[in-house]
């Protein structure tokens, strides 16, 4: 039986499950759907039910493919979404919302986020966002691919400290952010969330979470997974596309990687020593 799904608790106290579901190049292929909509409803009735997607994802197509899977069962998810930086506005990011609320046939966003630094009217879009979560249009706001200097600027700005989160690249290959980054982060309560936790399959064959996956009769992903998901307040939106992969991700947060097992993992992915520049995909 699988356990109860572990929560990341916001800024403002509501808890979110630890594992959602990422859909970046989802919802682009009309061959693929059928087994894309079959994994997103899995992952709902494994407890991953927090969504993420963007503007960006095929268009506003992912946003389609969530409505089209999951519109019966709305008020079971916590939906993410995305906006693109060259809608950074006051009036861009209002405008974006409304699109991404009519492809997800939803009348709220859980959790708005701007997708990353582009030129943006950095204070527009916090007036954006909190008129948007005044209407009730978004719940939370947040920002993704944001690193410490630029967490620093939004938050020196009225109303920038509302932010919920910021959605970053991290995995067991890139761990930049453990140096400056997530202690930033956890001196306000604010939680991160990684998106890529398995560096979309890129990660290097052999080494330590091979080693570890043999021993334990689990894929190496999952390893990889299962780190990811130790980190405390983190919390991961890995993309399956297919059931299998969606209940091999599911049951990575069963696995606890023991102290000998993390140092083997260090040994092949230093942690950082020194400040990296973020990085982004």
């Amino acid at each position: 039986m699988t356990n109860a799904m572990p929560t990341i608790t916001l800024p403002d106290g509501e808890s979110i499950p630890k594992l959602g579901q990422g859909t970046w190049e989802m919802g682009e292929r009309p061959a693929a759907r059928k087994a894309e909509i079959a994994a997103l409803k899995e992952g709902v009735d494994l407890g991953m039910t927090l969504i993420d997607t963007a503007e960006m994802y095929g268009d506003g197509e992912s946003e389609k493919l969530i409505a089209e899977a999951l519109g019966d069962r709305r008020d079971e998810l916590f939906i993410v979404s995305k906006v693109y930086p060259h809608n950074g506005s006051e009036r861009g990011v209002q405008a974006a919302c409304e699109r991404s609320l009519k492809r997800l046939k939803t009348d709220r966003i859980d959790l708005y986020l701007l997708h990353w630094r582009g030129g943006e009217d950095l204070e527009g879009v916090v007036a954006g966002f909190e008129k948007l979560r005044g209407d009730g249009k978004i719940r939370h706001w947040g920002v993704s691919n944001f690193d410490v200097d630029d967490l620093e600027e939004l938050f020196s700005l009225d109303g920038g400290d509302a932010c919920a989160t910021d959605q970053i690249l991290y995995n067991v290959a890139r761990r930049g952010p453990e140096f400056d980054l997530f202690p930033w982060l956890r001196e306000r309560r604010m939680p991160a969330m990684a998106y890529s936790p398995v560096d979309h399959a890129r990660l290097p064959r052999g080494g330590a979470l091979e080693t570890i996956a043999k021993a334990r009769g689990v894929s190496a992903f999952q390893v990889a997974l299962a780190f990811v998901l130790a980190q405390p307040e983190v919390f991961a939106i890995p993309k399956a596309a297919d059931i299998a992969h969606v209940r091999e991700n599911r049951a990575a947060l069963e696995l606890a990687l023991s102290a000998d097992e993390l140092a083997q993992i260090d040994a092949q992915f230093a942690p950082p020593k020194a400040r990296r520049r973020l990085e982004m995909l």
